[in-house]
């Protein structure tokens, strides 16, 4: 299946997955085919993810689930880049996590010391924010608390909402929003915006002029804009054609109603 004009030019592909690639458990139309006629058409391709609600390995299962090969190499994710993030800066640290096993994971494999449970939480040196279904307002307390007291507050990212079956759902950006008005201080990201997953997907894929495709504007567009990468915007997630089409800076290079039409013309 031959690929569109659009992407012939560009070696590599980066591809956000919530939202371009699946909508919950589901594959998007047509995205299935548009990777593998990419790689068919010999392009690489990685995947590079805020979510942190799950492992890398659970993503690769979720991919070959759908009918897509891959490895733990194709797959970067926020979580990962938050334990590296601790084990450089802050092996030993206090931690307190907000988010799910995955994440409580990466924190305790970076040598951090866990607090929740404990009746130290609200002590921790560092709060280690990402997406959580099961917040409560203690989480908050503690967290804010904390913070309040010195505590960096570290986020796997600022997205504000979580494309789901249903609808957005709030993502881990209103999470971080709570402890931020809560603590009256600024956390710190570690995935999209900030570029350090695109240059981890970058060292993997090699050297070739690269298109990093995603649904948010203050994600995907701006952390390629960061890492001086194009960009390709698709409107199957958390942004519509009208703020897609007003978007000045960053810019998206091009704009596509899903993945399937970027990358073979499909509509």
């Amino acid at each position: 299946m031959p690929i569109s004009s659009a992407v012939q030019r560009y070696d590599q592909l980066i591809l956000d997955l919530d939202g371009c690639v699946w909508v919950g458990d589901e594959p998007l139309p047509g995205a299935v085919d548009a990777i593998e006629a990419l790689r068919d058409a010999g392009r690489g391709v990685a995947f590079a993810t805020n979510d942190s609600r799950h492992a890398v390995e659970d993503h690769v299962r979720k991919l070959w689930s759908i009918g897509l090969q891959a490895s733990i190499a194709d797959v970067v994710t926020a979580g990962a880049a938050m334990q590296h993030l601790l084990a450089e800066t802050r092996p030993g640290r206090t931690v307190f996590v907000i988010g799910g096993d995955s994440l409580h994971r990466h924190v305790a494999d970076a040598g951090c010391r866990v607090l929740n449970g404990t009746d130290l939480a609200s002590r921790a040196e560092v709060v280690v924010t990402g997406h959580s279904e099961r917040l409560t307002y203690d989480d908050l307390r503690n967290a804010s608390l904390a913070a309040r007291r010195g505590a960096d507050i570290l986020a796997t990212s600022r997205d504000a909402t979580l494309p789901m079956p249903d609808g957005l759902w709030p993502g881990t950006g209103a999470i971080l929003a709570a402890v931020e008005v809560g603590s009256e201080r600024e956390g710190q990201i570690v995935g999209k915006p900030e570029p350090q997953l695109f240059y981890t997907a970058l060292d993997r894929l090699g050297e070739g002029r690269t298109l990093v495709v995603g649904d948010r504007l203050d994600s995907d567009v701006a952390a390629a804009a960061k890492a001086g990468l194009d960009s390709a915007l698709v409107l199957t997630g958390g942004t519509n054609r009208e703020q897609a089409e007003a978007a000045k800076d960053p810019r998206p290079t091009m704009i596509a109603a899903s993945l399937a039409e970027l990358v073979l013309g499909n509509g």
